[in-house]
């Protein structure tokens, strides 16, 4: 096994580690908030997380920059460019945390307006936001070495620290809202964890890279002489903008539209489809650095193979995360929370279409960014332009339906057909042809399973009571004969299935003679 593979696996193991056990613990943890804090405190501090992402905007694409950069060296094991690059990381950084300091100083004169009726009063929310700012403002100053361990294959070291830290977090957050019911507390543990994290986490580094020298005088004078840095840079910060306004808005616009209560309702729902999205990106995070140092090696063959393996392993996984959450959000949401908690059906299906246009581009999305191609600016701004006049068209009248249909329009046709159309001729350099020849199959095959999970939904379990047995048993006997055979015919129909197969010789040898 190659180191690059070596390092991906581990990734993708400690991330998965950490995914299920974070999955356990925050729905448990949601049903205490609810129950102790009250919905108000939750979508409060939703609301007040989405203003921190709206903050995060001044980073401006850097630290992607910044990694694309990285890639090179590290492959080198050039000690004396990674230090030049790092050390304009850091100085960047540094102006950045600041920055974003001054901007949510700003944006907090603005809170009377915004929450004057909210029964935990304006204090607490000053408190709350000034904590999540400060948090906000260490990761920056401080924690900016994480990107050089995670271009260097080796996120599963982050995860590890991040994740434990987390975990551990939201123990002592249970112990206390459910003993104490008090939402002060709640936001100093969260902080006071934050800084143990930081603190923890750079000692690590320290032991790791022992020759990493970071100079914040280096870096202002070095960075004269990365001129692509800031041109990069400029093209990742429109394309940020569009993913910040497009996927970390929805609370902040049910809040306006509808109601910081419906936030809440809408929140245990994307709570749920995030922890699925979160299994996703556990493979991104952990290929995205080996797919930089493999577009560096310039193996173009070896280039594609990977490329359709990660393909249909990600069209594998958007089937487990999809089919699970069409049969059963609705019954979870309903043992887990009580029926008043429910939203409608179409909302779910917008949801879930939403989640899988995010999904399903991934791959395309990494490889793009893994060739540093960021220069269709166009297709933000057009995603941008449309996202906002579609949503104040139909938010008003239509609600959380209104907010989810506007996204899904502004997004379709740029993320299915332009994004492959600017990989393939841009960045691969083989026909735009090659892809859709090869995609086809894996949309194809997903509609049809979609089509039956639907059937299978309306069917079987719409027409009955479900008690947490019963779920539990329906979602055994029907999930896993339908994801076995979703596989199956991944295996049977496209190449890409057979190479992830093919990296288990045993498993390959014996079930492909049955699908030839």
């Amino acid at each position: 096994m190659s180191e690059r593979v070596h390092r991906s696996m581990m990734n993708i193991k400690v991330g998965m580690l950490f995914y299920f056990l974070s999955l356990f613990l925050s729905f448990f943890s949601r049903k205490i908030f609810l129950d102790c804090l009250g919905a108000e405190f939750i979508g409060l501090t939703s609301m007040l997380a989405n203003i921190m992402s709206y903050l995060s905007v001044a980073e401006l694409g850097i630290g992607t920059s910044i990694v694309f950069f990285l890639y090179k060296p590290l492959q080198e094991d050039n000690h004396i460019q990674i230090n030049e690059v790092m050390s304009i990381l850091a100085y960047l950084y540094r102006w950045i945390g600041f920055i974003i300091g001054g901007a949510g100083l700003i944006i907090s004169l603005f809170f009377p307006i915004w929450f004057s009726r909210l029964e935990v009063g304006l204090p607490f929310v000053y408190f709350a936001f000034y904590s999540f700012l400060a948090a906000s403002m260490l990761g920056y100053i401080i924690n900016f070495r994480q990107l050089l361990v995670s271009a260097n294959q080796k996120q599963y070291i982050v995860n590890a620290y991040f994740q434990s830290i987390n975990l551990s977090q939201s123990v002592v957050q249970i112990l206390l809202a459910y003993y104490y019911k008090n939402i002060y507390l709640w936001v100093i543990v969260g902080l006071v964890f934050t800084i143990i994290g930081c603190v923890l986490f750079n000692l690590h580094i320290k032991k790791v890279y022992p020759w990493l020298n970071i100079s914040i005088i280096v870096g202002r004078e070095k960075i004269k002489e990365y001129p692509d840095i800031f041109k990069k840079t400029r093209q990742v910060f429109i394309h940020k903008i569009k993913n910040l306004i497009l996927y970390h808005s929805d609370d902040i616009l049910v809040g306006t539209f509808v109601s910081i209560v419906q936030v809440a309702y809408y929140g245990n729902y994307t709570m749920i489809t995030n922890k699925f999205n979160y299994l996703v990106n556990i493979l991104s995070d952990g290929m995205t650095a080996g797919i930089g140092n493999l577009v560096a090696e310039g193996n173009k063959r070896n280039t594609m193979k990977v490329f359709w393996e990660l393909t249909a392993i990600r069209f594998l996984i958007i089937g487990f995360v999809i089919f699970p959450l069409i049969l059963f959000i609705q019954p979870f949401i309903r043992l887990w929370l009580g029926s008043d908690y429910c939203l409608n059906d179409i909302i779910i299906y917008l949801l879930l279409f939403n989640i899988f246009i995010n999904l399903s581009r991934g791959v395309v999305e990494m490889y793009i960014s893994a060739h540093g191609l960021f220069s269709d600016v166009w297709t933000a701004w057009t995603e941008l332009f449309l996202n906002i006049c579609l949503t104040f068209c139909f938010a008003p009248f239509w609600g959380i339906i209104g907010i989810l249909s506007a996204k899904i329009l502004s997004v379709f046709f740029i993320a299915f057909f332009w994004k492959p159309f600017f990989l393939f001729s841009k960045g691969l350099q083989i026909p735009v042809s090659t892809y859709w020849k090869g995609m086809i199959p894996f949309y194809l095959i997903f509609i049809l399973f979609v089509g039956a999970n639907i059937s299978i939904k309306e069917i079987i379990i719409d027409n009955i009571t479900i008690s947490l047995f019963k779920l539990v048993a329906y979602g055994i006997a029907i999930i896993v004969p339908l994801l076995l055979f979703y596989f199956f015919v991944l295996l049977y129909t496209t190449k890409g299935m057979k190479y992830f197969a093919a990296r288990n010789p045993f498993f390959y040898k014996h079930i492909t003679k049955y699908i030839k």
